[in-house]
């Protein structure tokens, strides 16, 4: 048994593949395939039996009848409290982000701006990035959500553009739900806002050296990368929380100066 009880540790790895094939392709996954793609060390009947047990237990869904399942909000809930592994950002990725940040900085681009669209283009999901206090957001990344499956009805586009037209309002309900400096992941109808609630959200506040109050959110998919776009939102603030003030970033950007970054 896994340490809460709720389900074995047989099931916790499958619930584990479940999730990482849904969120590279958004199909339903079958017991079949599970079984072939990830080499699991069982049979075939006891996939299909545990993957109904998931089902009956509100961890997985079966959106079709002749369909596989995908994860449900809980199986989601449950992976990101219990089975997800810390995943480093590679080095690639924290190169691009110091160098970039730091040559905006040069420059006194608005640093909010310039988070919420390098963000936005590693995470591949929607970023809002600002200064509380000053209730001045910038948003990026909308034509990510545009492309995904599960963005692809009117309703979606209409309700998260209502969102971002209120997001003053809406910033105040997220913060109510956070406390202190933590990166906080709400899935599906754990959003406080209600016309995202068919997406996850991520959200990190955070406090500069002028005492002032950012905050970054990421919005995406249930089927986002959690671990991934959380390493990237928490090195990312620790970069605007010390406002660039670092001297390995003034050598990097100068042996680097040359190089072209998104």
């Amino acid at each position: 048994m896994t340490k809460d009880g709720l389900i074995t540790d047989r099931q916790g790895k499958i619930l584990t593949a479940v999730i990482k094939e849904y969120t590279e392709t958004a199909n339903p996954v079958a017991s079949g395939f599970l079984i072939e793609k990830f080499n699991l060390p069982f049979s075939s009947a006891t996939v299909r039996n545990e993957m109904s047990l998931l089902e009956k237990k509100g961890f997985l869904e079966k959106p079709h009848v002749s369909a596989g399942r995908i994860p449900s909000d809980k199986g989601y809930r449950y992976f990101i409290d219990n089975l997800m592994e810390e995943r480093k950002i590679s080095a690639d990725y924290v190169k691009k982000l110091e160098i970039e940040l730091l040559k905006q900085k040069a420059k006194n681009a608005r640093m909010e701006r310039t988070t919420a669209k390098l963000l936005s283009s590693m995470s591949k999901c929607l970023v809002i990035s600002g200064i509380v206090s000053k209730q001045e957001y910038f948003d990026f990344g909308m034509h990510n959500l545009l492309k995904s499956s599960e963005f692809s009805q009117l309703d979606d586009f209409s309700k998260m553009a209502a969102a971002l037209d209120l997001i003053d309002e809406n910033i105040d309900k997220i913060l109510a739900k956070i406390e202190g400096n933590e990166t906080k992941v709400f899935i599906g109808k754990e959003n406080p806002i209600k016309e995202i609630q068919n997406f996850s959200m991520m959200v990190s506040p955070y406090r500069m050296e002028n005492g002032e109050r950012g905050l970054v959110a990421l919005i995406g998919p249930k089927r986002m990368k959690y671990s991934k776009n959380k390493n990237l939102i928490d090195y990312v603030k620790k970069i605007i929380a010390r406002g660039g003030k670092n001297k390995s970033l003034a050598v990097l950007l100068a042996a680097n100066s040359l190089i072209l970054v998104i």
